[in-house]
């Protein structure tokens, strides 16, 4: 793919302006990749995410469609979102701090795993309306257009925060807040164990199976303890 000239975000929030094609974002979304084979010769990406084959190469199939829903793009989607929950999802995460129109929209798949992705087409109008009605307003930020809470927006947001729930949550479907940060754990263990399989060893990949081997058990472990008696 390539790159734009020019941040298309840059442009204020609105229908006009330049149309983008779908998934033509200007941050790359997967990951970096040199080109270069890893120690076994093979795409470090393929050992550790099993987009091919399967058996003893790399780390198997990988932390994807395997380890069931919500942890890879094979778990399933949640509904389409409205209008009003797209409206009310930037309001909420405005009232956390100021954003770019981009923040918004990968800020809102990160909290729902990647179920919710929305469009720069539903995320532009609505902050284009949310300035038109007094709760947002919109600032220069080294070219780029950041959008904040008024005090009208901020007031609002307090006075109608049970009515704007927690939109992220329900078009997702209804997934636990908790489970976010279990899949970052999940990111972050990966991100280790792909340096391994780029730059290790073949003893530091024997000791890394070793470390997930026994991480492993203590994740069964952990889901074998009663919930009601930590001490058990």
């Amino acid at each position: 793919m390539r790159t734009p000239r020019h941040d298309p975000f840059e442009q204020p929030f609105g229908p006009r302006g330049r149309r983008r094609r779908r998934g033509d974002f200007p941050d790359g979304a997967g990951m970096p990749h040199s080109g270069r084979p890893g120690p076994d010769g093979r795409d470090p990406r393929e050992a550790f995410h099993g987009h091919r084959g399967r058996g003893r190469g790399g780390f198997g199939p990988g932390f994807g469609p395997g380890f069931g829903p919500g942890f890879g793009p094979g778990g399933p989607r949640g509904r389409r979102a409205g209008r009003g929950e797209i409206r009310a999802a930037i309001l909420l995460l405005l009232a956390e701090q100021p954003m770019h129109g981009y923040q918004v929209i990968t800020e809102l798949a990160e909290r729902t795993d990647g179920r919710w992705r929305p469009s720069p087409g539903a995320v532009y109008p609505a902050l284009a309306q949310l300035q038109d009605e007094g709760l947002v307003e919109v600032s220069d930020d080294g070219g780029r257009r950041l959008a904040s809470l008024t005090d009208a927006g901020r007031a609002y947001v307090e006075e109608h925060r049970g009515d704007l729930g927690t939109p992220w949550e329900t078009v997702a479907g209804g997934r636990p807040a908790h489970l976010r940060d279990l899949r970052k754990g999940l990111h972050a263990l990966g991100d280790a164990v792909e340096q391994v399989v780029r730059t290790g060893t073949a003893a530091q990949g024997e000791a890394a199976v070793e470390v997930l081997d026994r991480a492993r058990r203590e994740i069964y472990r952990v889901l074998a303890e009663d919930p009601a008696d930590p001490d058990a």
